[in-house]
C-alpha cells in the first residue's frame, strides 16, 4: 500500500513504502547532485552580486547565515542561506514570537523588523536560499521535499506532523508553489504529505518547473 487516509481523513504515510524506494531515492540523488553542482556554477555571477549587496548595506555584517534544522528522521544539520535579517536577529526573536501571524509550530509575520532593505529583495525572490545548493550538494538536503524545520518548532509537532520527516527535506515543494507563507501550517503539513505520497521523478521535475517561475511572479514570500 502506498499510502491511506485514516477515519478523519486525514494522510497517513507508508513509511516503510517509502523505506524501500531504492531505484526513485537512487535516481533522486543523482539528479540532486548534479543539477545543485551546475546551478551552483552557473549562479555563480547571482551569489556575487547578492553578497556585494549585502556587504554595501552592512560592511561589518556576514554574507551567510546558518541554522540548525532537523532532516529525514529528525536529523539535525547546518542549513545555508543569504543572510536576510540583522545580526540579532536571533536575539530579538523572543519578543515577536506574540506577534505570529500562522497558527501552528512555525513562525512568520508579514512586517518582520528584523528583515534588511537587502533582505526584503531576496526573500521576495527566494534568492537567500540559492546557499541551500549546497546542502543539496552534500546530501543533506533534496531539491524537492518538505521544508527542514527548527527543533523548536518539532518540539510543538503532533505524531501526524511528524510523519513529513520521514524523507529528506528539500529547497522547494509543493508548499512552495502552492502560496507559501499565505498558507497555513496545518495546510502545509498536507501538502507535504501529499508530496510523499505522490512523489516521483515526474512530479518532482514539475514541481522545479513551477518553482522557477515563482521566481518571477513571487506568491507570498515574506
Amino acid at each position: 500500500m502506498e499510502y491511506s487516509e485514516d477515519k478523519s481523513g486525514s494522510i497517513a504515510i507508508d513509511a516503510e513504502y517509502q523505506r524501500h524506494r531504492y531505484l526513485y531515492r537512487t535516481t533522486k540523488r543523482i539528479f540532486d547532485f548534479t543539477a545543485s553542482l551546475i546551478g551552483l556554477i552557473l549562479l555563480s555571477p547571482v551569489f556575487a552580486i547578492v553578497a556585494i549587496a549585502i556587504k554595501i548595506e552592512n560592511p561589518r555584517g556576514p554574507v551567510f547565515y546558518s541554522q540548525v534544522r532537523l532532516g529525514r528522521h529528525q536529523r539535525p544539520f547546518r542549513m545555508y542561506k543569504f543572510r536576510s535579517m540583522v545580526v540579532n536577529a536571533d536575539t530579538l526573536l523572543k519578543s515577536l514570537l506574540s506577534k505570529n501571524e500562522i497558527d501552528g509550530a512555525m513562525f512568520k509575520i508579514k512586517k518582520d523588523p528584523r528583515i534588511t532593505r537587502v533582505g526584503a529583495f531576496i526573500r521576495k525572490y527566494s534568492l537567500d536560499e540559492l546557499p541551500q545548493l549546497v546542502n543539496v550538494l552534500i546530501g543533506q538536503m533534496s531539491l524537492v521535499g518538505p521544508r527542514p524545520p527548527l527543533p523548536r518548532e518539532v518540539r510543538e509537532y503532533t505524531e501526524y506532523d511528524k510523519q513529513r520527516l520521514v524523507t529528506k527535506p528539500g529547497c522547494t515543494g509543493l508548499w512552495q508553489i502552492s502560496g507559501r507563507n499565505d498558507v497555513g501550517f496545518d495546510e502545509m503539513v498536507n501538502l507535504d504529505l501529499e508530496y510523499i505520497n505522490k512523489r516521483g521523478i515526474m512530479f518532482d521535475l514539475y514541481i522545479i518547473l513551477k518553482t522557477v517561475g515563482v521566481f518571477f511572479a513571487p506568491n507570498g514570500s515574506y
